[in-house]
């Protein structure tokens, strides 16, 4: 497996630990590689996963399964052809991608990512969060095709209130690192709005199941319960 987006290393870690998975995840930022490579040592999954401080672009190699987490809003409007050729470059024959992502409406998609709001100021400068029809219409110059599409935007709301409260929660441990009272309100202003974009559906929080030509589907049948009830 091949992951695009390496966060912090919770996700190869976990398809390592559970599933048995040998992955190759790689990422950009070195403050990531470092601490994602510490947890992988700490685990004793050196043997199963190899975390990389590489572009996705430069990427080779065939893999069985792809998985990327929110790395796209990164990837900007001008590149999600040339990320969907990758990803279909980097898939055997067989293979399926994973694609998880923030999105906008198709509606707001045109005005929202010419314009620099809050998120594109504070949070995230030079992000593009993309709407399904941008995604659609770049996947469709490459041999993926859509055979699932989960959305979580309900649960995605209430993530962010709970990240929100505990945010607040630790304060006192935050703010003894140096951090101060500015950077607590733009924070606490990031997922309060977050939230209220997923609250109105304006956002949404989508997965994406791409398949390569000869893949054989997987039976999704038997989703866990969060997918299918809000708590």
């Amino acid at each position: 497996m091949i992951e695009i987006g390496s966060g912090w290393g919770g996700f190869a870690l976990h398809a390592a630990q559970n599933y048995g998975c040998k992955v190759t995840t790689t990422t950009i930022s070195e403050e990531q590689y470092a601490l994602g490579k510490l947890r992988i040592q700490d685990a004793g999954l050196g043997d199963r996963i190899t975390i990389l401080l590489q572009d996705y672009r430069k990427l080779t190699g065939t893999f069985d399964k792809l998985v990327s987490i929110e790395m796209i809003e990164a990837v900007g409007h001008h590149y999600f052809e040339s990320f969907f050729n990758q990803c279909s470059h980097l898939l055997a024959p067989h293979g399926l991608a994973a694609i998880q992502g923030i999105t906008i409406q198709d509606r707001f998609y045109e005005s929202a990512r010419k314009e620099v709001d809050f998120i594109k100021r504070y949070i995230f400068p030079g992000s593009c969060i993309p709407s399904i029809t941008a995604l659609s219409t770049a996947a469709s110059i490459t041999d993926l095709r859509l055979v699932h599409l989960e959305d979580l935007t309900p649960h995605y709301a209430e993530t962010l209130r709970r990240w929100r409260a505990r945010f607040l929660g630790r304060w006192d441990r935050i703010e003894a690192q140096g951090f101060d009272e500015y950077f607590k309100k733009i924070w606490e202003f990031y997922f309060c709005y977050c939230e209220g974009g997923f609250d109105e559906a304006a956002l949404g929080s989508l997965q994406f199941l791409y398949a390569k030509p000869k893949a054989a589907l997987p039976d999704l049948g038997d989703l866990p319960p969060l997918r299918r009830h809000m708590p």
